[in-house]
């Protein structure tokens, strides 16, 4: 009696053990699985739209151009994004919707966090959230290279040494520091460009707007200014929304939006760009 007595406890016991094992063996399971989601969302960070486009109309000559036609358009921040089309088919008036150059007629735009269609704070809005570069420089001739990357930064707080100081700065990383204190009268379209570049990061924008800026270069000049703006939305996840008509160049975004009469054909994700898609015009 007292061995059976004695059996039946020694296999209470090891069921116990077994109990005990299994469940540091499932508490080490869903450890696991934690860690694993945990490291699922730290590495896959779902990004914000910071561009939100809807209905978005725009007509000239009182209304008989229809120059953007019901546009509808998210754009992720630290997005690489492409606008292309032919001549007339309204990719730049989109563009300058979006840097508030212009007001759309209806429809709703927001952009870093302000809504443009309310025409309110739009000097705000442009000197503190965008960057722009255009096809033609539109730098200052009669001023120094360095004071032309100043001027967004008057609309701050910084002292003169220290806009000065990231002028520099930021000449250097375009690679034209030791032209600094030129007139861009002396430089080359491509540095000129690169100058350009540099005072689109003036005021550190949420977007850089860029408007053909290759459309005036050669190819070997155009090549690195691509190069450069790559390597600044890289470097500084500045979401860079740029028009160009030529898909060649399109192609190096991360999206290609097509714009055909005033509305979007269609956007295509760089890995799905078939490389037959030619724009005329």
């Amino acid at each position: 009696m007292v061995k059976n007595d004695l059996t039946e406890t020694n296999e209470i016991e090891n069921i116990d053990e077994n109990n005990k094992n299994n469940n540091k063996d499932i508490n080490n399971s869903v450890n696991k699985d934690i860690n694993i989601n945990k490291d699922i969302n730290e590495n896959n960070i779902i990004k914000e739209n910071i561009v939100e486009i809807k209905g978005l109309e725009k007509s000239y000559e009182k209304g008989n151009i229809k120059a953007l036609n019901g546009i509808d358009l998210d754009i992720k921040e630290g997005e690489f994004v492409s606008i292309i089309g032919p001549s007339g088919s309204g990719k730049s008036t989109l563009l300058n919707m979006l840097g508030a150059l212009d007001i759309a007629d209806s429809g709703t735009i927001n952009v870093a966090g302000y809504d443009l269609s309310k025409n309110k704070n739009l000097d705000e809005f442009r000197s503190k959230k965008i960057g722009f570069i255009f096809q033609l420089h539109n730098l200052i001739p009669n001023i120094s290279v360095v004071e032309n990357v100043e001027i967004p930064m008057f609309e701050g707080k910084l002292s003169s040494k220290d806009r000065r100081t990231l002028a520099l700065k930021l000449l250097d990383s375009v690679g034209l520091k030791d032209k600094a204190k030129i007139k861009p009268t002396k430089l080359s379209g491509g540095e000129r460009q690169r100058v350009a570049i540099a005072r689109a990061l003036a005021n550190d924008p949420s977007i850089i707007l860029a408007d053909e800026p290759t459309g005036s270069l050669d190819s070997r000049t155009s090549k690195k200014i691509l190069d450069q703006l790559n390597k600044m939305h890289k470097e500084k996840n500045v979401t860079l929304i740029m028009v160009t008509h030529d898909m060649n160049v399109a192609k190096l975004a991360d999206r290609v939006i097509e714009v055909l009469d005033g509305k979007i054909l269609k956007s295509t994700d760089n890995s799905l760009l078939n490389d037959n898609i030619t724009i005329e015009g």
